[in-house]
């Protein structure tokens, strides 16, 4: 088998929770994106769990894939085949939606045309969500068409977002889930500004940094006791492996460390707030995505890399979204903050290697497969390398996701 390229997107509701993912795959040398052989390989060679986790993704079929017996091989807990828009709507796919549906199989329509909604009418009733493409939007009766599928119970799905007016004629249409890199590069975060907790994290954070006393320190934590508590569910989950489970903020500082309670702090910024609600927010998972890819990206290239680099590497993934949270200047907040210039550069101008591995990891969520080969011949690196630290952080997202959900 050829090498083959994975990218996952999101799929968001309207209150920006993580509903379900995109699976996007290109075999080196084609353009397909519905070979039932490349599918079938995709999933067999990556696994279910660890590009979705707990959740569903919608993988485009096309004909041939739908009428092959390889379809009822892919596990239906995990996914959801969404019917191409080239499927012409014969006895014979009415046939197959029907039997596959019977079996328990969850299915899409992908990008048709609404105004021609009556040509699928003998499968509607088999089919759970329809996307559009928000960017061939046309018709004045295209709400009421998106008004009778919900009345279906069809979860229609606006797809290809990558500004705020797409995203807005979306929702004026009713759509129930958004799709696009709109969202990948979560924008959706509106009128962003420093909450009361957030600002307490901040204070910690530099407290940590600026290595001040470990009672002050452990003051502070106790004075902030949603914080402790995340802290201290997070240290027991099994995030870190004692033999005793810690009991106290100063246990904590003296056996964790400050650097990886900092580098923590700095991905609780990344929830909308510090609840007691045992969820991560889509922009958490994502900072975290690109921390994994940064660190693990660099570990590629250099396989002796210090520790003090990977702690920079790190940095530059979880400060590269920080102006979405804060709704400030990148630079107004690298200012308040005690970072290197390495990553000062590497996150305003993309200079230096962790630049460039940041400038990386935005293609690998572009799903810029060109510029993912260009990066693993100037450094050397196997053919298919990036993937494999691609689906290493996955796995790393998962683990990080699974102690609160369990």
């Amino acid at each position: 088998m050829q090498n083959i390229r994975i990218g996952r997107q999101p799929i968001l509701d309207s209150d920006s929770n993580l509903c379900a993912y995109s699976i996007m795959y290109r075999e080196d040398g084609k353009n397909t994106y519905s070979s039932a052989a490349v599918i079938s390989s995709v999933l067999n060679k990556f696994g279910a769990h660890t590009l979705l986790g707990r959740r569903r993704a919608f993988v485009n079929v096309d004909k041939k894939f739908l009428m092959h017996d390889l379809i009822l091989t892919i596990p239906k807990d995990f996914f959801i085949f969404s019917i191409t828009c080239e499927v012409e709507i014969d006895e014979k796919v009415i046939e197959r939606v029907q039997n596959l549906h019977d079996k328990g199989y969850i299915l899409s329509l992908e990008h048709i045309d609404l105004n021609h909604i009556s040509s699928y009418k003998a499968i509607l009733k088999q089919i759970s969500y329809i996307k559009i493409d928000i960017r061939s939007i046309g018709s004045a009766r295209l709400k009421e068409i998106v008004s009778k599928l919900k009345g279906l119970s069809i979860v229609v799905v606006a797809d290809n977002i990558y500004d705020s007016q797409q995203y807005a004629i979306a929702k004026e249409l009713g759509c129930d889930w958004y799709e696009g890199y709109f969202f990948a590069e979560l924008k959706i975060i509106e009128n962003a500004t420093f909450a009361p907790t957030q600002m307490e994290i901040m204070k910690l954070y530099r407290l940590l940094m600026e290595d001040a006393n470990i009672d002050e320190i452990t003051k502070e934590f106790e004075n902030n006791y949603e914080v402790t508590l995340q802290l201290l569910q997070f240290i027991n989950s099994g995030a870190f492996h004692f033999r005793n489970k810690i009991s106290s903020i100063h246990h904590v500082l003296t056996l964790v460390g400050r650097t990886p309670l900092a580098q923590w702090l700095m991905l609780m910024i990344y929830s909308k707030s510090v609840s007691k609600q045992h969820n991560r927010s889509p922009l958490m998972l994502m900072v975290k995505n690109r921390t994994e890819l940064m660190e693990n990206i660099l570990k590629s290239v250099k396989p002796d890399v210090r520790s003090n680099m990977l702690g920079e590497a790190y940095f530059v993934g979880v400060l590269s979204l920080i102006d979405v949270v804060f709704g400030i200047a990148m630079e107004d907040i690298l200012q308040q903050m005690h970072v290197s210039d390495t990553v000062k550069l590497a996150v305003l101008q993309d200079e230096g290697l962790l630049g460039e591995i940041f400038a990386l990891v935005r293609d690998i969520e572009a799903f810029n497969t060109e510029a993912v080969e260009a990066f693993e011949q100037k450094y050397k690196l196997n053919k298919g390398a990036i993937n494999h630290v691609i689906v290493k952080s996955m796995e790393g997202v998962e683990a990080f996701e699974d102690p609160i959900k369990d």
